[in-house]
């Protein structure tokens, strides 16, 4: 309410207006003359914590209570350490997976209150200060105890998860259900209400995960089983029973409907609105699966349930006053019997008897009805109890871990305090209880003031507080109420009265707390801490006792049932202090709720326990656990008795925050200094009270200057070391200060304001006058300027008028005469040019086919000629080197030949002179030729032409005159027709144009209408097009929008589930790591593995997967290793080759000597012709000498590397991939290499030689070279032949043309011109192969003499071979043999392995040039490389080396596979890959090296490296899979690994960017689009991964950054924090502030740049990074009501602007990332606009499309003035909303999901880098790998 009038001292009354407008006077009273409590400030109510109030008294905090309940529609509110809880009795969405991550890791002062805040809170204690913890949920019966322990134990489990596979949180959580079907029932007051207390114990591990839980529970209320009041049900098993009577496996238990039965319906209630009880127990029986409870055990509970239930039916008959029985074969008697397995006889016998033990004997007597129906509900009572512990110890039991508990958190879920219109002993047992928990309370509450007060170093002043010490003495002390009545239950004829008058006699008038009622002896009164309490003593004497007969118990104990029997295990032993184990907790656990019966002949030495004594020691054993951990406090309030939702009670509610001692702990607050700032906020709210003067730099100094001005009672406030510490009300005091300092300033800024837009408004005016003015003159001067212009204008119109008929006139004639002239000119010009033309078309085309007669003929011939020649000259050339070669062997002849040469080289230099002149006389001869030619022709044709134009004048001039003629005659007799034509026309003209004129008129009437009609049409056609565009276009969009989501949703679903999947598959990993660490833990005695079997295993098991170029060197690496026992059988059959071998080596000994004997008969016959036969054999035997001494040299070699193995035999050594091994690889290729080489050249040194002296003969050296010799030598057929000819012919005659440009005739000029050409040519060669003949002559002398050398050791050896006797000569001839076989063997699989491969290559090649082949005919011979052709001689010339053409591939070996996938990705460092390197360049590697494997056809290769690299990815991202920068690195790589496999799979749509060198590079053989798949879903798990890395970085400074620290300074106030300590939003070192978010982003943008990220990729995770910054900062904010104001929206969208800002410096504002931001964008500005009219809501409703329903209605409920001059949004206000958006189809979630991963997509990217330029860099180490 508003004061209406200022109180004086002394007023009675006063004025006041209340919120609802209505004016009320409120009357002071007279004796204490108290003013109502004062109101806090606007900006305070609604705020999450009570102690946050300036003023702390019941009407504020209740009127704050009922403004977050009603209003808000808030449940929860802080009040200190307290979490109030008011029961809303309907579901709240505020409990979902996305509520617990958003209060996941937050403080507990920065979110909205909340059970979960508390539960995060407990948990954070418990891993920062390793204490246990405490979470005491306590209240009445209905007020939510139960929801708030579940929702906190649930929060634990998804939190935490569990350290095992087992799912003990699941565990933990399925033990609710169970807990509340045996344990809780519906109430008057409750459908839900647990009667039993319980304290679970959730244990955890040192990563503070779930490992296992324990529960105790307290005081189970037993009556229930047999009683129930009106409106109330028994247990809810039962019902659940009932409903699933009909399930087979319960026909047996012969339930019915829960009206039949006594127990479950005496409360006339069977049914709860909205509970399925059939459902429940589906529930129930699923969760005791899920707890180990196995099926048999499940249907032994429901069968003692059941028994329960019939026994409840048994009736009794009197039979006097002290006897009863029961019928004969009473049905729920044998059914009971049936389902316990028990006697009939005997237990209806003792159900009617008891039996009564004296000293000397034992009385068996009778009882009566009423005592019979008691020992029954008795029997009940103790069966159900007993059966309620059983479930307890096996949930105990299946909660129970074998790992060590490091700590854990109590859920204890107890009463609260009770107070009905008759309490009994259940009640004073609850609010014994009650009692306890409040003093610790009150206890902790006044611990944690003091600590505050102590830590902040502020005097401290004693607090009185409420102890309720006496009235916990009052009844658990000795004499006490609980001792007392133990004490009755021991005599023999105790009673109710009897211990009534005992309390009386004890405390009444001494104990101020007890009291008597004034009309009742059987009652009494205790003052607790809550409220006062009438006791009935009737039954408190029997439920202490808990009797049941022991008859009784031994016949159910005698059962064949076999777990009926286990339930009363441990009826024997009788619980006694010293029974109990050390810690208490195991046996508590078990038996916390009764006691055991101890036996009736125990009963007069050793009494058992009392149930008020058990429950005394259960409730210390509780303290003890309490005091041990730190307690948190949730207290549920009831806000009504009718369970309607969201209606609040304010007077029930007050008397339960009194009950809990919520009221207590503010009253505490009140009594010190509850509002505490710090001082940086104190600053920053109050700033706007200081002068500029006054602000110092240190912040302490100017708040205390500040307030020793603003407050003068020093008192009011206190300074601490880091707060400032206020009394009640002071707060207000100063808002109220700083409100009216902004009201002035506010005034004065309007004033200015105001005065500033009159100015401009009366300037506008003034402005607008003179405008208006000026406008108006400017008009009536235009009016007579065109009015002058119109007067002048018509005289000119006129003038030029008539200059235009009579210049039409005129043009007209003009034009008429120039078209004749022109037809008849252009008539005449065109005969004559057809004429010309034909004749001169004629003269060319004689002219062309005379002179391509000609050249055809001449070719032809030369053509012949030349082909002759060549013929010629080969066939000559063949016979000189037959003859060459066998005189090649005779030094003698040589000489001779030589002496023959030079006299020959003498004949030839004297020809070529001879020649020279001859060239000389005829060259002069044919230049005077020429002259003479040239002149006369020149003459002739100057005579032809001269003659052609003369005759050709003639001709055209007479034609032309006959044509003029013949026109003039025409055109006469066309004037004679067009004049009387025309008269005619004139005449029709006339008529016509009279018709016209009349039919024109008409139409134009018609037409106007037609146009009418026209337009319309073409307007409703316009229109109606118009609207069938914008349906399709609206339909088209609707349908790809719908298309899009589809597409979405579906790869949203496939990458969800490719994220299970790989969760899966890491979880694999490790299990399978887990065995293979368990599997291989090493036995005793079996430690080391055989280093040799190994060894062989490295050594033999690859040889299949081996490359062809590995495989000759391993082959020949076998005989030096397996030097064993030589095989007798393989020695025998070289024994016989050889043998065989000796006799064919002397048959040709044989003929060489006779073919040797042949050659000198025919000494003197050689020159002329030489023999074929000799000159093959030569040819043979230098092959052969060459050969052996080349093998020598290899045996030799090989021998040396053998011996150097054997030397280090280690396995080592040799194994594929050692240095050794490389080394003899190495060697063997080169030796191999050097030996074709030398054979090659041998043989062409000798060919040559042959060749040269054929070449000097003096036959036909005109126009052939030794070139052209060689190449024909090289051809071996005739088609050949040809193509070479015509090639030849070809280049000359391309050379022809760039001659000098002569005409047809001139065929004798080229001609000559060719003969010169040739003649020099010739020349030229003969002088170069006169050189070169005379330097290979002096080589070849070397050469023979060192070849003759050589012969001559070769038949020494033979000769010595052939003096040893014949054993040694065997030997050595078979040692010789062997070598050289196995050389010659080597030589022959080398040779097979080339040719294979070139085989391969030639393939390859055929497919890549098969549309080139046409073109390359003549060159292909030269592509080819030199190692692809083997048979073909070599010229012996020193050919320089070129470049190296590399194809863009990388070979390896098979066996470097492992090292590659360890250099290249596992031990590969991404920081400096990024920075010195090409982007990519790993994948390039792996790329090229799959390039070599399908070049080489190895689709095992392939296979094994593509998995391997996978593999290695995946293991790197396993290992540092929370490095952003590996992360991106590989998410780079893998998307360039698999562009590049679509950009090089040959297929069509990937080539289309391709250069022709890379579409070259393709691959040929292999299909690897399955691969692409995998690469694809593997690219897509690292994506998932780098989010996750990304939120992990970003999460800590979203809320930071984006809500809480003032970008704009001074714009948002502060707010009084209250208790809990929210983060300040003045950045300090350690907070994060949004340069912080900039700069990450920043880095994260760099980082993927570095790594070469694709474009749409990185625009993809930069909208992903803003859609999490998005859905974070929405979510704080719906869940943080302070944070909802004005002035939090300004900053949030300047936080906006700026991450926009970034996107635009960045390129990204296409990316969709500024749109994942639209809710949080719509947020803002729904915090910062109008709300109050009807239009306003209009507006938020059209604005706000981005957001749901639920979240503009919690931000409008959360929205909360910061100042006194923002208003609070009306509760109509929010209706009008809900009622225009209740049409909108959104979710009903209220935050968004900030786990939300958008779909990646991999555009096609190809890359402009050509592969056989990328250089592989040594920091790599990656020297095994060579470029192809």
């Amino acid at each position: 309410a508003e004061l209406l009038k200022d109180y004086k001292q002394g007023d009675k009354v006063i004025q006041l207006r209340l919120e609802e407008g209505k004016e009320l006077e409120y009357c002071l009273d007279p004796k204490t003359k108290e003013l109502p409590p004062l109101r806090n400030p606007d900006i305070l109510v609604g705020e999450n914590d009570l102690t946050a109030l300036s003023y702390l008294h019941e009407p504020a905090v209740l009127h704050n209570l009922r403004v977050r309940f009603i209003d808000s529609k808030l449940i929860y509110t802080y009040c200190g350490i307290v979490l109030v809880a008011i029961n809303p009795y309907e579901q709240l969405p505020i409990y979902g997976e996305d509520i617990i991550n958003a209060y996941s890791g937050q403080n507990m002062g920065d979110m909205d209150p909340h059970i979960f805040a508390v539960a995060e809170e407990a948990y954070k204690q418990m891993a920062r200060d390793e204490r246990n913890q405490s979470i005491i949920v306590s209240g009445e019966s209905g007020a939510g105890k139960t929801v708030s322990a579940k929702y906190a134990m649930r929060y634990f489990a998804t939190v935490s998860g569990s350290a095992s596979e087992a799912n003990v949180e699941e565990k933990v959580l399925a033990s609710n259900p169970i807990m509340e079907s045996i344990g809780n029932a519906k109430t008057t007051r409750n459908d839900n209400s647990s009667r039993f207390g319980k304290y679970i114990e959730i244990g955890f591990d040192k990563r503070y995960r779930i490992i296992g839980a324990n529960m105790r529970t307290y005081l189970l209320e037993k009556s229930r089983v047999v009683f129930q009041a009106e409106e109330e049900r028994n247990y809810h098993i039962f019902y659940q029973l009932c409903a699933s009577a009909a399930l087979p496996e319960f026909k047996t238990l012969r339930l019915g409907n829960a009206n039949y039965f006594h127990y479950t319906k005496q409360g006339g209630s069977p049914v709860i609105d909205g509970i399925d009880d059939a459902k429940e127990m589906v529930h129930t029986r699923q969760a005791c699966s899920l707890l180990g409870i196995n099926d048999s055990h499940q249907m032994g509970i429901f069968r003692i349930l059941a028994g329960i239930l019939h026994l409840g039916n048994v009736g009794f008959t009197s039979r006097d006053a002290d006897s009863c029985t029961i019928p004969h074969k009473h049905e729920p008697l044998t059914i009971f019997c049936d389902l316990m397995g028990v006697e009939y006889q005997e237990m209806s016998h003792w159900l009617c008897h008891r039996k009564l033990a004296t000293a000397s004997e034992t009385y068996i007597k009778p009882i009566s009805k009423l005592q019979a129906i008691n020992a029954r509900d008795a029997l009940a009572k103790h069966i159900y109890a007993k059966l309620f512990n059983w479930i307890v110890d096996h949930v105990n039991k299946a909660l129970h871990s074998t790992v060590k508990q490091h700590s854990f958190i109590g859920v204890l879920d107890i009463y609260g305090f009770e107070t009905f219109e008759i309490n009994s002993f259940e009640q004073f047992c609850i609010n014994y209880a009650n009692e306890k928990l409040q003093q610790q309370f009150n206890m902790h509450v006044f611990k944690l003031e003091q600590e505050e007060y102590m830590k902040e170093q502020i005097p401290w002043t004693l607090i009185d507080f409420y102890d309720n010490q006496p009235c916990i003495n009052l009844i658990e002390a000795k004499l006490g109420i609980l001792d007392l009545l133990d004490e009755e239950c021991k005599m023999p004829k105790g009673s109710d009265d009897s211990w009534a008058q005992k309390l009386y006699n004890t405390h009444l008038k001494k104990c101020a707390l007890f009291e008597k009622p004034r009309m009742s002896n059987k009652a009494f009164i205790i003052q607790h801490f809550a409220d006062k309490v009438e006791y009935q003593c009737e039954g408190f004497l029997e439920k202490n006792k808990d009797t049941v007969y022991e008859e009784q118990i031994k016949v159910l104990k005698s059962s064949k049932f076999k777990m009926l029997s286990e339930l009363f295990q441990d009826e024997e032993k009788a619980l006694s202090p010293t029974s109990a184990t050390p810690s208490g907790r195991t046996l508590l656990s078990r038996t916390a709720v009764k006691p055991a019966k101890a036996k009736p002949g125990q009963a007069s030495k050793e009494h058992k326990k009392t149930v008020g004594h058990q429950f005394r020691n259960s409730l210390h054993l509780l303290m003890e656990t309490l005091n041990a951990t730190t307690p948190h406090y949730v207290r549920c309030i009831k806000p009504n008795d009718f369970k309607f939702p969201f209606t609040f009670d304010e007077k029930r509610a007050v008397q339960q925050l009194r009950a809990c001692g919520v009221l207590e702990t503010i009253r505490i607050s009140a009594a010190g200094f509850p509002s505490r700032w710090t001082y940086q906020e104190f600053f920053s709210r109050y700033r706007v009270l200081m002068k500029q003067k006054d602000v110092l730099s240190d912040r302490k100094q100017t708040c205390k200057n500040l307030l020793e001005k603003l407050i003068l009672d020093k008192d009011k406030y206190q300074f601490g070391k880091t707060k400032i510490f206020f009394r009640a009300g002071q707060v207000a005091y100063l808002e109220k200060i700083r409100a009216d300092k902004l009201r002035v300033a506010c005034i004065r800024i309007q004033k200015t304001i105001r005065g500033w837009l009159m100015r401009k408004k009366y300037l506008r005016m003034r402005k607008a006058a003179i405008t208006i003015q000026r406008y108006v003159r400017g008009y009536q001067a235009r009016c007579y300027a065109k009015f002058l212009r119109r007067t002048r204008a018509a005289i000119l119109i006129q003038k030029f008028q008539r200059m235009y008929v009579v210049r039409k006139r005129y043009h007209l004639m003009r034009a008429a005469t120039i078209v004749l002239q022109s037809l008849l000119r252009g008539y005449i010009a065109r005969n004559k040019y057809q004429r010309m033309l034909r004749e001169h078309k004629a003269i060319i085309i004689q002219k062309h086919v005379r002179g391509w007669l000609a050249r055809v003929r001449y070719r032809r011939s030369l053509k012949a000629i030349v082909y002759l020649q060549c013929c010629y000259r080969r066939m000559m050339a063949k016979r000189e080197l037959k003859k060459l070669k066998i005189e090649a062997r005779s030094v003698e002849r040589y000489k001779k030949l030589n002496i023959g040469m030079e006299n020959k080289i003498m004949q030839l230099q004297r020809k070529v002179d001879e020649q020279h002149k001859d060239y000389k006389s005829l060259l002069e001869k044919l230049t005077n030729l020429e002259t003479t030619y040239n002149t006369e022709t020149e003459k002739l044709r100057s005579d032809v032409e001269r003659l052609r134009m003369s005759e050709e004048e003639a001709k055209n001039a007479t034609n032309r005159v006959n044509m003029l003629q013949e026109e003039i005659t025409k055109l006469r007799k066309e004037l004679h027709q067009t004049q009387s034509e025309k008269k005619t026309i004139e005449e029709w003209a006339d008529k016509y144009k009279q018709e016209t004129e009349q039919l024109v008129s008409e139409l134009k009437e018609q037409n106007t209408s037609l146009k009418k009609e026209k337009e319309e049409l073409n307007r409703r056609i316009h229109d109606q097009a118009k609207e069938m565009t914008e349906t399709m276009e609206k339909k088209l969009v609707e349908e790809t929008k719908q298309l899009e989501l589809d597409l979405n949703d579906e790869r949203l679903r496939y990458q969800n589930l490719l994220n299970e999947f790989s969760r899966l598959e890491e979880r694999y990993e490790d299990l399978k790591d887990e065995v293979n660490l368990m599997v291989s833990i090493p036995k005793p005695g079996h430690k080391r593995t055989d280093s040799t079997h190994s060894s062989n295993e490295s050594e033999y098991t690859f040889s299949s997967e081996i490359t062809e170029t590995e495989d000759l060197p391993l082959r020949m690496e076998e005989p030096s290793e397996k030097k064993a026992p030589l095989d007798m059988s393989l020695f025998l059959k070289l024994q016989k080759r050889v043998t065989e071998l000796e006799q064919e080596k002397q048959s040709l000994q044989d003929e060489l000597d006779r073919k040797e004997e042949q050659a000198l008969r025919t000494k003197t016959r050689e020159e002329e012709r030489p023999p074929m036969r000799g000159a093959e054999l030569e040819y043979e035997s230098l092959k052969r000498q060459e050969l052996e001494s080349e093998n020598k040299k290899l045996k030799n070699e090989l021998n040396e590397l053998q011996k150097a193995l054997l030397e280090k035999s280690s396995p080592v050594v040799t194994a594929p991939g050692a240095p050794a091994y490389r080394v003899l690889l190495d060697q063997l290729t080169s030796v191999s290499e050097e030996l074709d080489v030398r054979k090659e050249e041998v043989l062409i040194l000798r060919s040559q030689l042959v060749s040269q002296k054929e070449a000097i003969q003096p036959k036909n050296t005109m126009t052939d070279s030794t070139i052209l010799l060689e190449d024909v030598q090289k051809m071996k057929d005739k088609g050949e032949i040809a193509q070479a000819y015509i090639g030849l012919k070809e280049t000359n005659r391309q050379s022809l043309q760039d001659y000098h440009m002569l005409n047809e005739d001139g065929e004798l000029w080229l001609v000559y011109e060719g003969l010169k050409q040739t003649n020099r040519l010739l020349e030229s060669q003969l002088q170069s192969q006169k050189k070169s003949h005379d330097n290979e002559l002096e080589a070849l002398r070397g050469e023979i003499q060192s070849l003759k050398e050589e012969n001559n050791r070769q038949q020494q050896l033979l000769a010595q071979n052939l003096q040893l006797p014949p054993e040694a000569r065997i030997e050595a001839s078979l040692q010789h043999e062997i070598t050289r076989l196995t050389n010659e063997n080597l030589d022959l699989m080398e040779q097979l392995e080339k040719q294979d491969k070139t085989v391969r290559k030639l393939k390859k090649q055929l497919k890549v040039f098969a549309k080139k082949i046409g073109e390359l005919e003549v060159g292909q011979m030269e592509n080819i490389s030199p190692g692809q052709i083997i048979d073909e001689p070599i010229r012996p010339v020193n050919i320089p080396r070129k470049e190296k053409d590399f194809q863009g591939m990388l070979e390896y070996k098979k066996d470097d596979e492992p090292k590659l996938v360890k250099n290249l990705i596992l031990d590969l460092k991404p920081r400096g890959v990024a920075v010195n390197l090409i982007p990519g360049l790993p994948a390039y590697i792996l790329f090229m090296c799959v390039r070599h494997a399908d070049y080489l056809n190895d689709d095992q290769k392939v296979r094994s490296l593509l998995t391997s690299t996978i593999n290695g990815i995946k293991k790197v991202l396993k290992k540092r899979g929370d490095d952003f920068e590996t992360v991106s690195f590989w998410l780079s790589n893998t998307c360039r690994f698999l562009h590049c496999l679509k950009q090089y799979s040959g297929e069509e749509g990937f080539m289309k960017h391709n250069t022709p060198r890379q579409n070259e590079h393709c691959l040929t053989n292999f299909d690897l689009a399955e691969y692409r798949q995998v690469l694809s879903d593997l690219a897509i798990q690292i994506y998932q991964q780098l989010v996750r890395v990304l939120e992990n970085i970003l999460q800590p400074m979203i809320v930071s950054g984006m809500l809480e620290h003032e970008t704009i300074q001074g714009v948002s106030g502060v707010k009084p924090p209250g208790l809990r300590k929210r983060t300040s939003s003045i950045a300090d070192e350690g907070t994060y502030t949004l340069d912080s978010i900039i700069r990450q982003l920043n880095t994260f943008h760099s980082v993927m740049c570095q790594h070469g990220m694709d474009p749409e990729l990185i625009k993809q995770v930069v909208k992903q990074t803003f859609y999490i910054t998005g859905a974070v900062t929405l979510n704080n904010l719906l869940l943080r009501k302070d944070m909802c104001s004005w002035s939090k929206g300004m900053q949030i969208r300047y936080n906006v602007s700026q991450l926009e800002e970034w996107l635009r410096d960045k390129n990204l504002m296409n990316s969709g990332a500024k749109e994942t931001l639209e809710p949080l964008i719509q947020a803002a500005q729904l915090l910062q606009v109008k709300k109050k009219t009807d239009e306003d809501a209009e507006a938020i409703c059209s604005m706000c499309n981005a957001l749901t329903t639920a979240q503009i209605v919690k931000v409008l409920n959360l929205y909360t003035p910061v100042n006194e001059f923002e208003e609070r949004v009306s509760i109509s206000f929010i209706r009008t909303i809900q009622m225009r958006l209740r049409d909108r189809k959104d979710s009903p979630q209220l935050l968004m999901d900030a786990k939300h991963i958008f779909p990646v997509t991999f555009p096609f990217n190809p890359s402009s880098l050509a592969l056989e330029t990328i250089q592989i860099p040594a920091s790599l180490g990656l020297a095994f790998i060579s470029r192809v």
